[in-house]
């Protein structure tokens, strides 16, 4: 679907991204910093001045008094510096701090929305970038950024001392920057090499993991470890490439502030002798020559985290860029549960051709839909469009009359009910995953579980509601993990329910109590899509949609749909268990 594009666009100037307005709202924090770096290196000239009145004056004189006199009034000006040092580091802290507050939400959900449109661990770095930039805020690169636009104090200073040494101080600095410039055209872009090949051996190494199983049981931990040190390797490469570029010009640093330092001395020397300056005032300069370079000497050490924290925010702006927050909702009446489709076509992320074309049904409120049809035909693309996870490439999908995407998408989620096919369960109490990590409603909870059939599972458990499950619900066994996101799906008992492959891990206890809460569902007035390939599950549903290669093939009542489709009746055994295609066994599948 086409986007409108904002008259801010056609002009060239993009709307600010919620990274953007982080950033100003810690601007009058910055602020404040480079004044107290003002007055910091104001205060850095005390070193020099102190070491110029007491070579000039203190052993020409021989007095006591004036040495202690001297050396109380720097103890003094050192312990200011050294608050306003501190107060400038918590400054700092606290505008980190102030920063991720205002990014760190709008960041999750960046990362939620690139999730569902191109699915990929690598997006879970803008959390790590995000810690990139805040932990910045407080570093030494940072800081002597700070410092370098103070430069020139010291630089006036040493031309008061005598023109040459300001010649030479000015001379130092733009040789410190032509390195530091340099250091950066010969890093940046290695840098940003290793950088990326080191979130790809991460993500490599995340998406192994997950398979651990696998790995171990198949004798794959070798060739997947192997694989894995290629990324990694490549990651050290490109940073050791970077490192020897990089050890040269911090050298070449090194070496200028040092030659420069024994260039001022001997140009002292000379001076002194020609009585054009005072043993103190050759001591001074060299001093304060030194104090030029080394904000910039500072910054070229610490050169990889600027790269880093740069780069970090260059990849969270263009997270941010991507994936744009939707525009606010207003809230509707909550929904009731008719669904309607209209000449849906939908592609999945990452691929041309769709994998839904023309698909057009409605169903009223309380009924159950089942939706069938071969592998590949499109039925969980079906079922994630249902539920708001895929967009539409054209037509809609509605609820109550009113696109998905107008709806406030928390009043949404509140009156919708999902179990995807991967059941994916998240780290906290079994009571939490079922209230969804919202408020709890402990008898809605309960009520949950009981229609799951979980009730008395979680019971046996240690801790009951209160059990924790572990990061996925490792601690549960499959079909257990499926009857308790069965329960999160139908908790509260939201008015539109879509259930893909349901029964997939459950036993004939577990397709029993699916079977009741479909029917407890139905009769509480909710709409429930019921995807499935199993004949034993259709007894449940009023009508029938046929998928096929992304096509409707056959929608209608139940009966209507499958004696066309399978011939055979569908037959409903005495004492009303779920019905079955005469002919064939019980939880066969359903081919079209």
């Amino acid at each position: 679907m086409t986007q409108p594009i904002a008259a801010s666009q056609i002009h060239g100037a993009l709307p600010p991204t919620p990274l953007d307005l982080a950033v100003r709202a810690v601007k009058p924090a910055m602020w404040t910093v480079i004044a107290f770096s003002f007055f910091i290196n104001i205060l850095g000239l005390t070193g020099s001045i102190y070491m110029m009145q007491v070579y000039d004056r203190v052993l020409s004189s021989r007095s006591i008094q004036t040495l202690v006199l001297l050396t109380l009034i720097v103890a003094i000006l050192y312990m200011v510096a050294s608050a306003l040092e501190a107060f400038r580091t918590q400054l700092l802290v606290r505008a980190g701090v102030k920063f991720d507050d205002s990014i760190k939400e709008h960041a999750f959900d960046a990362v939620q929305r690139a999730s569902l449109r191109r699915p990929s661990p690598s997006h879970v770095q803008a959390l790590r970038d995000v810690d990139t930039v805040r932990d910045f805020f407080a570093g030494p690169g940072l800081i002597s950024c700070c410092d370098v636009p103070w430069v020139p104090i010291y630089i006036i200073f040493a031309t008061l001392l005598h023109p040459v040494y300001g010649i030479l101080a000015v001379l130092s600095c733009v040789i410190s920057g032509v390195l530091a410039y340099a250091n950066d055209r010969a890093t940046r872009a290695i840098l940003d090499r290793a950088t990326k090949a080191n979130i790809s051996a991460n993500n490599h190494a995340v998406t192994t993991f997950r398979n651990a199983e696998v790995l171990q049981a198949m004798g794959m931990v070798r060739q997947l470890r192997q694989r894995w040190g290629q990324h990694r390797g490549a990651a050290l490469g490109w940073q050791g490439l970077a490192a020897d570029r990089a050890a040269f010009l911090v050298s070449a640093t090194k070496f200028n502030r040092v030659f420069m330092q024994s260039v001022i001395l001997g140009v002292g020397a000379y001076l002194a002798i020609e009585r054009e300056i005072t043993p103190g005032m050759m001591i001074a300069a060299s001093i304060v020559v030194g104090r030029c370079i080394q904000p910039i000497e500072t910054a070229i050490g610490n050169w990889k985290g600027i790269v880093s924290a740069r780069s970090a925010y260059r990849r969270v702006q263009e997270l941010m860029r991507m994936t744009p927050a939707p525009a606010p909702r207003m809230r509707l009446p909550d929904p009731a549960g008719a669904l309607s489709v209209e000449n849906l076509v939908v592609h999945a992320p990452g691929r041309d051709v769709p994998v839904l074309r023309g698909v057009s049904f409605a169903v009223p409120p309380g009924t159950t839909l089942g939706v069938i049809g071969p592998s590949a035909a499109g039925k969980s693309s079906l079922a994630r469009v249902l539920v708001g996870v895929w967009p539409p490439s054209a037509g809609a999908v509605r609820l109550d009359g009113s696109e998905l995407s107008h709806w406030d998408p928390e009043q949404l989620g509140r009156s919708l009910g999902y179990l995807p096919q991967d059941v994916e369960l998240f780290a906290g109490t079994i009571a939490d995953n079922i209230a969804r990590f919202g408020e709890r409603d402990e008898a809605a909870i309960v009520e949950a579980a009981q229609m799951a059939g979980v009730h008395e599972m979680i019971q046996r458990l240690p801790q009951g509601y209160n059990t924790d499950i572990g990061e996925a619900g490792a601690s549960l066994s499959g079909g257990q993990r499926q009857r308790v996101a069965l329960a999160r799906a139908i908790y509260a008992k939201p008015k539109l329910i879509v259930l893909d492959e349901p029964n997939a891990s459950l036993d004939a206890a577990g397709e029993q109590a699916l079977g009741a809460a479909v029917l407890a569902l139905k009769k509480a007035g909710s709409t429930v899509i019921l995807v499935t390939h199993k004949t034993n599950s259709l007894g449940l549903c009023d009508m029938i949609l046929l998928l096929n290669e992304g096509t409707v093939h056959g929608f209608g009542p139940r009966d209507e749909v499958l004696a066309k489709v399978l011939g055979p009746r569908l037959v409903k055994p005495e004492g009303g268990g779920p019905a079955r295609v005469a002919g064939r066994p019980e939880g066969a599948t359903v081919e079209a």
